[in-house]
Formats: C-alpha cells, sequence, structure tokens
C-alpha cells in the first residue's frame, strides 16, 4: 500500500514518536510510506529511516488558516504522483486537511485519536473522523462514543506501541555523568516528570507534593523535564514552596533516555491523558511510576503491579506513594519488572503496526 500520514509538526512529543514507530514498522512490512508535515526537530530521524517527507506549510491550531489551502493544493498533485491509497490524519487541523483531500480523491480515510477534544461547534458540525477512528486507549474510545455520539463500528482500539529494549541503556553507561552533563548534584533520589508544561500535565500538583516529600526525604531531588507556556509560572511555584534548591528544570530531550537512566522514580499528574507515552517510555527504561488515575493511564498501570496509583488531584497520596515506592526497594523492583514485562505483552510496536495495517486494509 501507498500510505500518507500527516501531522502539524515533527517536534519531540506523543504524536511524533508515534508517527515513527508506526512509519518504520509499516515500510518494514513492505507499504510505502509518506509523511507530510511542516517539518521540525525529528525530521532527520525521518529521512534517516527511509520515510519520504512532503513539507507542507501546516504549522497551526487554527482550521480555517490559508495555510491548509496551500497544503491542500500541493498534497493534491502528490497523491496522483505516488498513487497514494490510505490518508491517515493525527491531529484536528491534519484531520480537516485529509477528509477534504479523501472528497478530491476518492482515497480511503482515517484518523488516530490522540486524546481528548472538546466539544467545540466546528468539531460537531464538521467532525472529519474519516471512515474509522483509531482510539489509543479505551478511555479515548469511550470520549469519542459519549462526548462526539460516534458509531462504535466505527471506533478500533490499538494501543501505542514501544521497544522495551531500545530504552535499555548501555549497563555501563555512567550515570553520574549523565547527572554531571545536566548539572544536576549526585546525591539523592531523582523524582522526574517528562510533559509539555501545560495545564493539562498537572505540574502544579508535583511541586505541591514536593514539600511533603521532602520532609521524608531531604536529600530528594526533583526533575522536570519539557517545555511550554507555564515555565515561568512553574518557577514562581517552587520559589513560593521554598524548594528551588532541590529543583531542577530540563528542556525538551529529542532523546529521553538519559533523562529516565537517572531517575529513580516517574511521576504523571496529567488531568487528562489517553494513553501516557511518557509513562510507557519511564517503564521501558526501568523506572516505577507514580500516577493519578485518570484517563488511559489505567490501561497502563495496574496498582501494586506495574505502578502506583493515586486519586486525581491528590496531592498527600502522591507524596506517600513517592516515599513509600523509595522506601521498599523490593515493591519498587517488582513493580520495574512486570511493567516492563506488561508492555513486552500488551504494548508492541509490532502489534500496533500490524492491527493498523489490518485497518488500512479493511477500509481500503
Amino acid at each position: 500500500m501507498n500510505i500518507l500520514l500527516l501531522s502539524t509538526h515533527l517536534n519531540p512529543g506523543g504524536i511524533t514518536t508515534y508517527l515513527s514507530s508506526l512509519a518504520r514498522g509499516l515500510q518494514r512490512k513492505g507499504n510505502n510510506v509518506f509523511v507530510a508535515s511542516s517539518g521540525g526537530r525529528l525530521e532527520e530521524q525521518f529521512n534517516s529511516d527511509g520515510i519520504r517527507f512532503i513539507y507542507i506549510p501546516i504549522r497551526t491550531k487554527c482550521e480555517l488558516s490559508p495555510k491548509l489551502i496551500i497544503s491542500f493544493f500541493k498534497l493534491a498533485k502528490e497523491l496522483k504522483k505516488y498513487k497514494i491509497d490510505i490518508i491517515h490524519a493525527h491531529t484536528r487541523v491534519t484531520q480537516v486537511l485529509g477528509i477534504l483531500l479523501a472528497l478530491f480523491s476518492g482515497c480511503s480515510y482515517l484518523s488516530t485519536c490522540h486524546g481528548f477534544f472538546k466539544r467545540r461547534f466546528s468539531r460537531r458540525i464538521f467532525p472529519a473522523w474519516g471512515e474509522n477512528v483509531i482510539a489509543i486507549s479505551q478511555a479515548v474510545a469511550e470520549h469519542l462514543r459519549k462526548d462526539f455520539s460516534l458509531d462504535s463500528r466505527r471506533i478500533s482500539v490499538i494501543h501505542n506501541g514501544i521497544d522495551c529494549d531500545s530504552f535499555s541503556l548501555d549497563k555501563d553507561k555512567n550515570k553520574e555523568a549523565i547527572k554531571r552533563k545536566f548539572n544536576i548534584p549526585t546525591h539523592g533520589p531523582i523524582i522526574g516528570i517528562l510533559a509539555r508544561l501545560s495545564t493539562v500535565k498537572g505540574h502544579k500538583f508535583f511541586i505541591q507534593a514536593m514539600p511533603l516529600i521532602l520532609k521524608k526525604i531531604p536529600k530528594a531531588l526533583f526533575l522536570i523535564v519539557g517545555e511550554g507556556h507555564l515555565k515561568d509560572e512553574l518557577f514562581s511555584q517552587v520559589k513560593r514552596q521554598k524548594v528551588t534548591e532541590s529543583v531542577f528544570f530540563i528542556p525538551n530531550q529529542d532523546d529521553t533516555r538519559e533523562v529516565l537512566a537517572i531517575m529513580d522514580c516517574f511521576v504523571s499528574c496529567s488531568l487528562q491523558e489517553g494513553l501516557g507515552l511518557s509513562i510507557m517510555e519511564a517503564q521501558a527504561a526501568g523506572v516505577p511510576v507514580v500516577a493519578f488515575a485518570t484517563g488511559g493511564i489505567v490501561s497502563l498501570i495496574q496498582h501494586k503491579a506495574t505502578g502506583l496509583l493515586v486519586r486525581h488531584k491528590d496531592v498527600s497520596g502522591l507524596a506517600e506513594a513517592v516515599i513509600g515506592l523509595l522506601d521498599d526497594a523490593a515493591l519498587a523492583e517488582r513493580i520495574k519488572n512486570r511493567a516492563r514485562e506488561n508492555l513486552r505483552r500488551e504494548f508492541s510496536i509490532e502489534a500496533m503496526v500490524e492491527e493498523t495495517e489490518k485497518l488500512y486494509s479493511r477500509i481500503r
């Protein structure tokens, strides 16, 4: 099959990681894969994997932007040139673009819902879901049924996949050298969060929990890895909580393995999460996870088996769970092992690619 994947950009993040894994997997199975996007920091990764990249000026969140028209006319030519069979969109803007291209060309079209959408008027009058919608978790599938009245027969739950082995750093890798690279002291356990700095990721609850954790574990250190519009606000909150000396802000990492390698505990405070790629990466890297029980996260974590779940927005519960995990080495080790086993069994890239390819064949 000739497959066109659409995304707004190729910068670090969950959708780009998903696209990279899916494109490589589909290509290995003998398909011709094209990625159309405005590009980004990880564009070269796609090129090196032999995925054909098509530049379109689609870096916008506006569904009525002239950029969609320009992108439409450019891709309309490419559809004929490369005899595209399947158009697969991954963001709201590219969903609008994708369905317009499908109507014009007659190509089969579908989309992946990577999270939760607001019930905006534009979504209701022009849903643009496609012939089928991939939901990355049961929670997302339920959201589509409940909030957008999507017929269950049009929804396919296909979990994101991850390559556990790629997150196993060389055992001889010097963790102290990684700490020095990021100017992090070599003493004390490290608790980290890896997410864009936005309200929905719940960083404020993590910061509120820090003084409670420090009371029990005074040498604890905290990593906040990511970028976003809340950076200054979070800096200010850290100062107000008087934990500045224990907190380290690290910008987005194209490769997250090094920051994960130095963490003793990973925290997710997301208020809404389609599945949780950063959680999957932490589990693959052998870092035990404490997370709010919300959205698709409950598909990844069984409490006290593959991680610890905490009630939504429960700051004291979050602190207690982190402290308990750091104080109980046997529990942490058991969780790490079971989490990796669960990923290999239920969330492999091979399964994700195979199920997606089957869906393409069904709607083609």
